[in-house]
């Protein structure tokens, strides 16, 4: 990736846009974020219950699902770990 691109710009190894969330199910977000960082470090982050307490991709999901804006932060975790991963940044 060149010095001048943006994280706005990040794409994936198929060379979709990481923003777009091409082909991304809620799914494989949840579980690509909890190999990251597990229910502790997701917890951290975004401050959920569906990740304090008594945690699963199951329960996770349920709540997503019907909960806008907990999904859209989610989605947007997920975006900046992947761009920074694909950028070769990493995370904390």
């Amino acid at each position: 990736m060149s010095a001048s691109s943006t994280p706005a710009d990040a794409r994936d190894e198929n060379g979709r846009l990481i923003r777009e969330l091409h082909g991304v199910t809620l799914a494989s977000i949840v579980e690509y974020l909890h190999g990251h960082y597990g229910w502790p470090g997701l917890d951290q982050r975004l401050r959920m219950n569906c990740f304090a307490v008594n945690p699963s991709i199951k329960s996770a999901l349920a709540f997503l699902r019907r909960t806008a804006w907990a999904r859209t932060k989610v989605e947007e975790l997920y975006i900046q770990t992947r761009t920074a991963e694909v950028q070769g940044k990493p995370m904390q």
